[in-house]
């Protein structure tokens, strides 16, 4: 609930470029309900039913006939509206300097950007001035203003918000962002704001992962990193590094360069096309009237070909094939939200280059279908913030959420731009509880090895979770095994085989059973899938799933995907 800044140290005064529209009355539809008493805004590109929706051109400006899915769902939750915010112009930029308002300064220090294109949305979240504010993320605009104002901001898993009556940038990577001061808070809104859309396009009803990343849990670490030649932000990455693995995290090195190859296929290839065609019927005939550079990187969509589209969705499909392989071995992954700070004088000196490596490590989340959330890690020595940004695959919203409010709690930092400690960490609703160690005293248990539908979020799980069953960690086997997608199986299963030679390690997930249930379980398990014992990457054996031989013959070998969840990321259409 927002607190009477006028009784505490609120950050810096001002900012009137943060607001288009602050009402003079909140708008409220519901006296009670889960966000009653909750006050936010919205990114002046999502639909308010009363107010014009200018995305920052006062020519484009429209009066939506509805609010927009989110709004009304948080309006009907008993949360009130108070006002729009200012964007870079079409949430075009990561920088929050391009809008004819004026640049939106950063919370902290007002020489510095805030970052874009959600602006206005992180600055009055973290002045303060509301509970928590929507944005948008297709490249980060959710992400960076996240970070560069010590705010979190939760990036959903495409399809999971509605966008209907949102303006798209590019419809079919939007997402609706969530801006808080904790993730607790995010999270709340999040659990109201989710659900299908039959009216959205791109909505999706998706199987969202409940399952913490527990006590134990791998990360991955880019390689190589990059700062832009700023030592402070690479100095608070370390210690970013360090906290994490105090939280039980094992960092992985992995290939940053599938990644950064999809990044750049964002605006630099016939992907761009797409923010063309979002205002073709307005640019066409009122291209003067876009502010630059955003009046040249829709311009350029106009020069691309169909043909040269398909090319450049085969070139992202090839960098989602390659990145993809990374999950086999990692659980998340971690990046700096945003590499460096730079000032508004700068970033409008060079607003293209610098705004481009402001997304060094966003733009490529949506276009591969992640999930993710930047969260505050530290205030740095000149004192701007620093923030990190966990990503996982498509559905892992919940669990991010879940060591994401770990991480911020860790960091010991004040909310926002404010005076206020962070409030105790609280439970949510999307997570089960976090697996525990049976005590000493316990029932004797039984540690088993799920390599397919059993595994977390798959559709078998709830067999090991309805025997009291507990996940230990995510492993993978001994590099002896060869895995193959069976045929004919319902649900889709995979089967694994010790080979002796030409293997590799199998992605896998280590529960522990209480004995006294194992008959039951055994019971579910149909030919040709049988429990045996299965070598693990340490070297130890544990009871795990394997298959009988003549059941791989006309099977398809899967291997070179690391893992069932790879095999079937890559099987998703494009």
């Amino acid at each position: 609930m927002v607190q009477d800044i006028s009784r505490e140290p609120s950050g810096p005064e001002g900012a009137p470029q943060a607001w288009i529209e602050r009402f003079e009355q909140p708008l409220v539809a519901c006296s009670s309900g889960s966000l009653s008493g909750l006050r936010f805004a919205v990114k002046d590109n999502i639909d308010v039913l009363g107010w014009p929706t200018t995305a920052a051109c006062a020519e484009f400006a429209y009066r939506p006939r509805a609010h927009a899915t989110v709004v009304q769902q948080l309006l009907d939750a008993g949360a009130s509206l108070v006002g729009k915010t200012n964007l870079d112009q079409f949430a075009c930029g990561l920088s929050g300097t391009r809008s004819p308002h004026g640049a939106v300064p950063n919370a902290f220090n007002a020489d510095y950007v805030s970052g874009g294109s959600s602006s206005g949305s992180a600055y009055v979240v973290a002045t303060g001035q509301v509970d928590f504010a929507l944005g948008t993320d297709t490249a980060g605009s959710g992400r960076v203003p996240a970070g560069l104002n010590n705010i979190v901001g939760i990036k959903p898993s495409r399809g999971l918000l509605s966008t209907r009556g949102v303006l798209p940038a590019m419809r079919s990577v939007d997402c609706v962002s969530i801006l808080a001061r904790t993730v607790a808070m995010a999270a709340r809104v999040l659990q109201v704001a989710q659900g299908p859309d039959a009216h959205d396009p791109y909505a999706r009803t998706l199987q969202l992962s409940n399952t913490p990343f527990g006590s134990r849990f791998r990360f991955g670490l880019p390689e190589p990193l990059e700062f832009f030649g700023d030592r402070a932000a690479q100095a608070a990455f370390s210690e970013a590094v360090q906290r994490l693995t105090a939280l039980g995290g094992v960092a992985v090195a992995i290939d940053y360069r599938p990644l950064a190859q999809a990044a750049a296929l964002l605006y630099e290839s016939a992907l761009v096309t797409e923010r063309y065609a979002a205002l073709r019927a307005f640019f066409d005939s009122h291209e003067g009237q876009v502010i630059e550079p955003v009046r040249s990187i829709i311009a350029k969509g106009r020069s691309f070909s169909a043909a040269d589209l398909c090319a450049a969705q085969t070139q992202l499909r090839a960098c989602a094939q390659q990145a993809g392989a990374m999950w086999a071995r990692i659980d998340v992954l971690l990046v700096p939200t945003a590499p460096t700070h730079y000032r508004i004088a700068a970033m409008q000196a060079d607003p293209v280059a610098l705004n481009r490596n402001l997304g060094y490590y966003t733009n490529f989340v949506n276009l591969l279908d992640y999930a993710a959330i930047a969260v505050p890690s530290s205030i740095r020595a000149d004192g701007l913030p620093f923030g990190i940004t966990l990503i996982g695959p498509c559905g892992s919203d919940w669990p991010l959420a879940e060591l994401g409010q770990r991480y911020h709690h860790a960091s010991k930092l004040l909310q926002g731009a404010l005076q206020w400690p962070l409030p105790a960490p609280q439970a949510l609703t999307g997570i089960s509880p976090a697996p525990q160690a049976p005590p000493p005293d316990s029932a004797p248990r039984m540690k088993i090895a799920v390599v397919g539908a059993h595994l977390s979020g798959m559709p078998l799980n709830a067999q090991l979770g309805a025997r009291g069953a507990r996940l230990l960690r995510a492993s993978s086997t001994a590099p002896h095994y060869r895995l193959y997608a069976l045929r004919g199986s319902t649900p889709p299963k995979p089967g694994l085989r010790r080979v002796p030679e030409g293997g590799s390690a199998i992605a896998l997930e280590v529960w522990e059973m209480p004995q006294a249930q194992v008959g039951s379980f055994l019971a579910l398990i149909a030919p040709p899938l049988g429990l045996g014992q299965v070598e693990l990457a340490d070297g130890s054996w544990v009871t795990g799933f394997i298959c009988e031989g003549h059941a791989l013959e006309a099977a398809q070998d899967i291997t070179a995907h690391g893992g069932w969840r790879a095999y079937l990321a890559a099987c998703e259409p494009a």
